[in-house]
């Protein structure tokens, strides 16, 4: 299974009396989306399932790859990597998977699935880490297959 986590683009900070969820993002922030929305494109399976916070910044983020996607209410910004994991069916899917979200949840998570850990690795936004999960020999592995940061393409 191939599990694609995609922090959200750069996002205006909150105003006064704005709730977190309803920040846009900058003009910077759709511009990175764009560049890895049409990396991601180039490089996603027709089959992967899209799935995304419920916050502006990353339905606008997960706007710019331009396919169906599922919003997940568990993936808030204060959502665990377990509501995660649980949502994305890792690692048992059948097709890949890619969760538009947030930090620190997208960092613990990959960190938990290479090293066992959860530990607070960070994710720059609008970066992407892909995994993927195997079995050799009879164990299971997990593998990053490749990690972008959006001024990097």
């Amino acid at each position: 299974m191939d599990l694609i986590l995609w922090r959200h683009a750069e996002a205006l900070d909150p105003r006064e009396g704005e709730e977190d969820l309803d920040r846009p993002l900058t003009s910077k922030g759709e511009r990175q989306a764009a560049r890895v929305a049409d990396w991601l494109g180039q490089q996603l399976p027709a089959s992967t399932r899209v799935l995304v916070s419920p916050a502006r910044r990353t339905q606008q983020t997960a706007a710019a790859l331009d396919r169906k996607s599922k919003t997940v209410p568990a993936l808030a910004p204060d959502g665990s990597v377990a509501a995660l994991l649980s949502a994305a069916r890792w690692p048992d899917a059948r097709e890949p998977v890619l969760v538009v979200g947030h930090q620190p949840t997208l960092g613990l998570a990959a960190a938990y699935l290479l090293s066992g850990q959860a530990q607070a690795w960070p994710l720059r936004k609008g970066g992407v880490v892909w995994l993927r999960s195997r079995e050799r020999e009879g164990q299971a592995q997990v593998l990053l297959h490749a990690a972008i940061a959006p001024d990097l393409l």
